[in-house]
């Protein structure tokens, strides 16, 4: 959602803004002048003052139930855009974040699950992480290995460290000493194209070759070629963990939200839908995380209820993009959801390439 542009906040209201702010995200409850004179040094006359002038403006809320002021939408997002800093991470933390993805590196799944669960503990949120999608990931090799007589296993490494295991049953005992050559002759033909093009091509591009085979594998390739080099269904690239941190948060306190929170950690393909769409990458610093803040996220809901905003950053590995992200309230710490993100973000690019 876009907001039409006001006035120039002056640097009085910036400072009361942005206090209004940190303190509703601190205890969940509206600000009134009183708590606000001390710190900013000015009497609560000229703080009431300052806080009807952003009321009018549309940048605070006024609770009937409350003498004091929340932040609206467009309060949270002059805050997010020029106002606030965002918070590092504690040495204990970058450091439990990086043994983590480090002790698992060489199976994705296994470091976005890990990732995403603590993802939603250091923040108190949601985590995701997203694994990139493979259909735009171009093949390095192929390798089989004989898991039995009639039974293999596909492993396709992509550029960028990403990999896909795929067991297949052959129809012929597997010649193991012929099984070299039939692999070196399968990566002639496939390894430099995408999957996708795989997908549409590949059958072309081995057929002549299951007449010289005898180990089975062409006739594999052929028969299961479009399982075999296909997309990772949505339930696979999504982890999502800290689900129960979330449901903690004061907004979520009624059993519809809670409702609510459980179907968006169990909707993979929601959140694959969600995290790829275009207006969460910054085409002007592609790394930087992206924050969409209630209804720019579409999730949101009218009245009183609580509405969600999201915090992402991609990372990429090879041809690739993945994506980390956390979800919550509106009233979510910014700052150090900004930082988390893209830590982890820079972290799984990095790592993972390595």
């Amino acid at each position: 959602m876009a907001f039409p542009d006001p006035d120039p906040l002056t640097t009085r209201q910036e400072d009361v803004l942005r206090r209004v702010v940190q303190h509703f995200i601190d205890t969940a409850s509206p600000v009134g002048s009183k708590a606000l004179a001390e710190a900013v040094e000015l009497s609560s006359a000229s703080v009431r003052s300052t806080m009807r002038d952003l009321e009018d403006a549309g940048y605070l809320g006024h609770p009937h139930t409350s003498a004091g002021r929340v932040p609206t939408e467009r309060g949270y997002r002059t805050y997010v855009d020029s106002l606030m800093d965002v918070t590092g991470l504690s040495d204990r933390e970058a450091s439990l974040l990086r043994e983590s993805i480090r002790r698992r590196l060489g199976d994705l799944e296994a470091v976005a699950r890990e990732t995403s669960r603590l993802l939603g503990r250091l923040s108190q949120l949601l985590g995701v992480v997203l694994t990139p999608s493979l259909s735009t990931g171009v093949l390095e090799r192929i390798e089989v290995v004989p898991l039995g007589a009639t039974r293999v296993l596909f492993v396709l490494a992509l550029r960028g460290g990403l990999a896909r295991t795929v067991a297949a049953e052959v129809d012929v005992v597997i010649d193991e000493r012929a099984l070299d050559g039939i692999v070196r002759r399968l990566n002639e033909r496939l390894a430099g194209h995408s999957l996708e093009e795989i997908r549409r091509t590949g059958r072309e591009r081995v057929r002549d070759l299951a007449e010289e085979d005898g180990t089975g594998i062409v006739r594999v390739v052929l028969r299961d070629g479009k399982a075999l080099f296909r997309e990772v269904a949505p339930e696979r690239r999504a982890a999502i963990g800290g689900a129960q941190h979330l449901v903690a948060q004061p907004e979520f306190s009624s059993p519809e939200w809670v409702r609510d929170v459980v179907e968006l950690a169990e909707s993979e393909d929601v959140v694959v839908h969600l995290l790829e769409t275009p207006r969460l990458v910054d085409p002007t610093d592609p790394d930087r995380a992206v924050v969409l803040i209630g209804r720019e996220v579409g999730r949101g809901r009218p009245g009183d209820g609580p509405s969600y905003s999201v915090v992402t950053a991609p990372y990429r590995l090879g041809d690739g993009v993945g994506a980390v992200a956390v979800l919550g309230p509106t009233r979510m710490d910014y700052s150090r959801a900004v930082g988390l993100v893209e830590y982890v973000a820079s972290l799984l690019g990095d790592e993972a390439s390595d």
